[in-house]
Formats: C-alpha cells, sequence, structure tokens
C-alpha cells in the first residue's frame, strides 16, 4: 500500500469513529437525558433573564401599561419558561398519545416565538414610518390578523391529525411553519434593515445614534440568521427522516437545532435591548396600544 492508500485508509477509519460517536451518543439513553437536560437549563436561565428584565422594567416605569417592550420580555420569558418543562419532561412527552400531542407541546412554544419577535417587527415598523410621517393605523390590525390566521391555520392542522393521523398532513404542517419562519426573516430584513439605513442617514451624529443604529443592526442580522436556519432546519425535518426533530434519538441535532434558532439569539437579543426604559419626566414613552 502506497503512502495515498494510508492516508485514506487513516481518513477513512477517523471518518468512521465520528459516525459511532455520533450514534453511540443518539442511541445511549444517559446521553438523550443528559442533553435534554441541559437544553432545559439553558431554556430556564433564559426564562429567567427575560423575567428578570420584565421587573426591572416595570419597577422603572409602573406608571405605564403593557407596554411592547414589556409584553416582549413576558412572552420570551413564556416561550422559554414552557419550552424548558418540555425538556425537563422529554421523555413522558414522547410517551404521550395521540401522537399528535406531542407535536402540539413540541410546536407551540415555536409558534409562540414566532409571535415574540413578530411583535419586534411591528415595533420597528411603527418606528419607521411615524420618523417618515407615515400613518400607523393599519400596523397592529395587520400584526394580530396575521397571527391570527398562523394559529388558526396550524391549529385546524392538528384538529385533522388528531382526528385522522395523515403522514402527508404532518409533512405539510412542517413545510407550512417552514414558510412562517421564511415570512418572519423576511419581514426583520424588510424592516430591520429600512431602519437601519434610515438612521444611517440620521443627520446628527451622537452616542445615542451610533447605539441604536448597531443595536438595530446586530438584532436584525440576528433575528434573521435564526429564521432563516429555522426554515431550512423544517424543510429537512419535513423530507428527510435522518433530520428528524421530534424524536428522542436525535439529541446531539435538537442541541444544535435550539440553541442556533432559539437559546442562542433569545440571549444575544435580551443582552442587546437590555437598556431599561427613561424615567417618567425624562421623555415620552407609550403603553402599547
Amino acid at each position: 500500500m502506497g503512502i495515498n492508500g494510508v492516508e485514506e485508509a487513516v481518513v477513512a477509519l477517523k471518518l468512521k469513529a465520528a459516525s459511532n460517536w455520533w450514534h453511540d451518543v443518539n442511541d445511549s439513553p444517559l446521553w438523550q437525558d443528559r442533553i435534554f437536560h441541559i437544553l432545559a437549563a439553558l431554556y430556564g436561565l433564559v426564562a429567567a433573564v427575560a423575567l428578570v428584565q420584565l421587573i426591572r422594567i416595570q419597577l422603572r416605569v409602573p406608571e405605564y401599561g403593557w407596554t411592547t417592550q414589556k409584553v416582549f420580555h413576558f412572552l420570551n420569558f413564556l416561550v422559554n419558561g414552557v419550552r424548558g418543562l418540555v425538556f425537563v419532561f422529554r421523555r413522558d412527552v414522547q410517551n404521550l398519545h395521540p401522537e399528535i400531542v406531542q407535536h402540539i407541546l413540541l410546536d407551540m412554544p415555536s409558534l409562540a416565538f414566532f409571535t415574540t419577535y413578530a411583535l419586534l417587527v411591528l415595533f420597528w415598523a411603527e418606528i419607521y414610518y411615524q420618523a417618515r410621517a407615515v400613518s400607523t393605523d393599519g400596523l397592529r390590525p395587520s400584526f394580530f390578523t396575521i397571527n391570527a390566521v398562523v394559529y388558526i391555520i396550524q391549529i385546524a392542522m392538528w384538529l385533522i391529525l388528531w382526528w385522522k393521523y395523515i403522514p402527508v398532513l404532518v409533512i405539510l404542517s412542517k413545510v407550512f411553519f417552514a414558510g412562517v419562519s421564511l415570512f418572519a426573516a423576511l419581514g426583520f430584513l424588510l424592516y430591520g434593515g429600512r431602519l437601519f439605513l434610515m438612521l444611517q442617514r440620521f443627520p446628527v451624529e451622537s452616542k445615542g445614534r451610533r447605539k441604536k443604529l448597531q443595536e438595530v443592526g446586530y438584532v436584525t442580522t440576528i433575528c434573521f440568521s435564526c429564521f432563516l436556519v429555522r426554515c431550512i432546519m423544517m424543510c429537512f425535518n419535513a423530507f428527510d427522516k435522518a433530520a428528524g426533530l421530534d424524536v428522542l434519538d436525535h439529541p446531539v441535532l435538537n442541541l444544535i437545532y435550539y440553541l442556533l434558532v432559539e437559546i442562542l439569539p433569545s440571549s444575544l437579543v435580551l443582552f442587546i435591548l437590555r437598556k431599561l426604559p427613561p424615567k417618567r419626566g425624562i421623555t415620552q414613552y407609550h403603553p402599547i396600544r
């Protein structure tokens, strides 16, 4: 055997060892539980951060009601808290029947995650149109209508699957959510990009403007990327069993997926948007209408 043959044999052995490691971890109930508990702990940590920030905002401006900022942090707390509980009881969830109950418990937090970050797109759209002296009266009704349509379609598919399990409808449900994720990614690209360009053209140079420009740029990039990755992964999940996320024996894939599309983006966005609103009397602070 020549030098090239030896090198090829070494590479083949390394690939086989890596493949065996992947399968050994995926097939081990111990590693499955460890990875799911790690995910539960990370979600719990993000939920705790969101709750602490919500309390800090309430203590800072208690005279206002449910502002957009408060609702955003509350939804973050809710989504991450529920997701954490699902992973704590992941093995019990997998044993629930009918099977559609598993899909609901695993997918409902994803829908709520979409609503949470769609609220951020709404907030930016309002700022953008108000700065251009354009009416924003239709934005909130559009936000509620879009969310209502998404939830109604998804719940209708769940009800049909509850009545009769149709494999094609399971695939359609995943493709639908991939489309919803792509829609959210484009929303961030459209309004985050518009707001970023508008702030960039703003004539007054100040520290506040630079910080807001960085904030919008970072959050837009993070959220666009996470929803785009979710869209791509959901397409693979729909058509390739090896990329299945709703099963116990793919814990490594679950760890990578949820880190990339929920835990890491939520953590970064909460950190970037950590600034508290100004106290009353310094500037106006509008409650959500």
